[in-house]
């Protein structure tokens, strides 16, 4: 699936089920389109092969279908639409009215206006690196001291950092970086959203960029504004070099990642990728209200983890990172949004049993962020055996604790000892619990014991 360069072309590939013609479109530096129709249709895989398309090729597809919002279809030729697999983008979304598939002052009218030189880019990539001896350090859990860090927000005003790589992977890989974790005794980095992600038209407006990243659309591809290369999918080979780097210091790299919804929200949202390609397929829609989307995340939308090409997709990403990118586990943001089957949350779901018998995903550290904003979201204790947990109960009683609230002492200290009423009943070990006070929702440590009101004055 997505682009595959072999040496000597291009393969192509994008599902589609619902989709009458697919075609590809191959864009030059100046923005000049070459249409080609992909005619070869095998299980809904629509696919061609171009002999002499190398790495740095732009790209995006445009597909013809059914357009009956009502019935949650989609299909709109008149956008150039980013292929869910591909390992790197290029170029900026302008917030042109272009990038929506209605009238942005008329919503019941379709808007036909087409996205080219509005929107983001596919780009191919070259696979090809030199991972040396680079080998996964695979700390056990219960070694593990987990740092969360943000890319831009680690490098940017370090002053040991050269400037020109402030802000970026080579940035975070710098020795004054690597030191400074060491030193902490850290075992494990924790990157916040470095796949590819969008800048939310509202702060687009407002002159503002979406900083933490949850946002993603690019479940294979490294944000490429945190590469300090420029050139289309240099963001790749940066991001290994940074993986290695701390690779060599011992120090594993796990990623937070958000598979539970994606960029292009709900149904006032822009057209950018999988609505145009699969809508009904890719998104959980409401069964009586095919228009309008199940929303679990608070984002507008929620991923269709119950269809095959769904789950192949996010298996396939885990799996690539865990392969091709040399990760050492992984962060799910609103995990339990993933194991909702019909409405409630089932830790025997489809994607749970994908995970236990793959034998590449399986075998990484893999936390849960085990809650989501929906009805029975909250679900720490309840995720399978292999898993650990983002501890929510811990960071509350530690809370409380510190603060002198009463009749805490007992739960203070089951939790500093394992939380065994949480995780003994299916013999889950102690490490199954990632023990935290604090993370990147909400104040910082500094803060917490600061403060008693939010004082982020400027982030309005």
């Amino acid at each position: 699936m997505g682009s595959t360069y072999d040496g000597s072309g291009t393969n192509f590939a994008l599902f589609s089920e619902v989709a009458d013609k697919v075609e590809l479109c191959l864009i030059d530096s100046d923005g000049a389109e070459t249409r080609i129709e992909m005619r070869e249709v095998d299980a809904h895989i629509w696919h061609c092969y171009l002999p002499g398309i190398i790495p740095g090729q732009r790209y995006g597809y445009r597909v013809h279908g059914p357009w009956d919002p009502h019935q949650g279809l989609r299909c709109d030729p008149s956008k150039i639409l980013l292929d869910p697999y591909a390992k790197a983008f290029d170029g900026k979304f302008d917030g042109d009215a272009s990038l929506f598939s209605y009238d942005i002052d008329n919503p019941d009218e379709r808007n036909t206006d087409d996205s080219l030189g509005h929107t983001m880019l596919s780009v191919v990539i070259n696979p090809y690196f030199d991972w040396g001896s680079d080998r996964l350090p695979r700390h056990p859990m219960n070694k593990t001291v987990v740092y969360e860090a943000h890319v831009k927000g680690m490098t940017m005003t370090h002053p040991d950092v050269p400037e020109n790589y402030r802000g970026t992977y080579a940035g975070f890989a710098h020795p004054s970086i690597v030191k400074y974790l060491k030193d902490l005794g850290v075992t494990a980095i924790e990157l916040m959203p470095i796949h590819q992600f969008y800048q939310d038209d509202r702060l687009h407006e407002l002159g503002l960029s979406n900083y933490w990243g949850y946002n993603t659309f690019g479940f294979l591809a490294p944000h490429q504004d945190y590469a300090a290369a420029k050139k289309p999918g240099a963001a790749v080979s940066e991001f290994k070099n940074m993986v290695r780097a701390f690779h060599d210091n011992d120090i594993e790299v796990i990623l937070d990642v958000v598979y539970n919804h994606t960029t292009e929200g709900n149904h006032m949202g822009p057209t950018l990728s999988f609505r145009g390609i699969d809508n009904a397929a890719y998104y959980r829609l409401v069964d009586d209200d095919r228009q309008h989307y199940m929303d679990y995340t608070g984002t507008g939308n929620s991923l269709n983890v119950r269809h095959p090409h769904t789950l192949q997709l996010i298996m396939d990403s885990l799996r690539y990172w865990v392969t091709e990118m040399h990760i050492d586990g992984f962060r799910f943001d609103l995990a339990s949004t993933l194991a909702r089957e019909l409405h409630d949350v089932d830790r025997l779901s489809a994607f749970f049993d994908l995970v236990q018998q793959d034998p590449i995903v399986s075998q990484v550290k893999l936390i849960a962020e085990p809650w989501d904003v929906g009805e029975g979201g909250y679900q720490v204790g309840n995720f399978p055996a292999i898993w650990s947990e983002w501890n929510g109960m811990y960071r509350d009683t530690v809370r409380d604790f510190w603060r002198g609230e009463p009749a805490t002492l007992g739960e203070f200290a089951s939790r500093l000892t394992g939380s065994s009423d949480l995780y003994a009943a299916n013999d889950r070990r102690p490490t199954a619990s990632i023990n935290f006070v604090t993370a990147h929702d909400g104040f910082t440590l500094h803060d917490l014991v600061s403060y008693n009101e939010k004082h982020n004055e400027a982030n309005k």
